[in-house]
């Protein structure tokens, strides 16, 4: 007697892959139409604030192990423009983290949100380094396939020309 094949149980909060795919492409075509909807700034601040609350080192620490990242003089004072929201409520214009020192922040404080935050309004993903192996395996097992697929057709061919 054969055995029921048992289908996983996801869950109802937890989305496959060809949803997830689908939600970011309608996400995608919205925010073409959409004006402003871009415009995440406080999300971001507010990641930033969260990663330097947690992590280990202080202020002071973070910003000088950018500083060496970056090859530039950042400060504590510069990190706190980058988070605070009293510039916009005094009338002054907000402070932004420059993108090229993204890199180097999410890498001392090791959170990565602000990154993420930023690949998904382009409407990708981010992929932690070990995943990105699996990925690129994966890739050079399927051009391996194809390569092997046309070797024999290949062979098949030079048979029917000694023939």
């Amino acid at each position: 007697m054969s055995k029921k094949s048992q289908k996983s149980d996801c869950g109802a909060q937890q989305l496959s892959v060809f949803d997830l795919l689908r939600q970011v492409q309608s996400d995608k075509t919205q925010a073409r139409s959409d004006a402003g909807t871009l415009d995440y700034s406080a999300k971001l601040r507010d990641a930033l604030s969260a990663a330097i609350k947690g992590c280990p080192m202080g202020i002071h620490q973070i910003a000088g192990e950018m500083s060496h990242l970056v090859g530039r003089t950042i400060t504590a004072e510069m990190m706190y423009s980058w988070t605070r929201r009293s510039d916009e409520l005094n009338g002054r214009s907000p402070r932004y983290i420059p993108a090229e020192y993204l890199p180097a922040f999410c890498r001392v404080t090791g959170d990565n949100t602000p990154l993420l935050i930023m690949v998904e309004l382009t409407g990708s993903f981010l992929v932690p380094g070990a995943e990105a192996l699996r990925a690129e395996i994966q890739r050079l097992d399927e051009q391996r396939r194809d390569l092997g697929d046309q070797i024999r057709r290949r062979r098949v061919l030079l048979e029917e020309f000694g023939k």
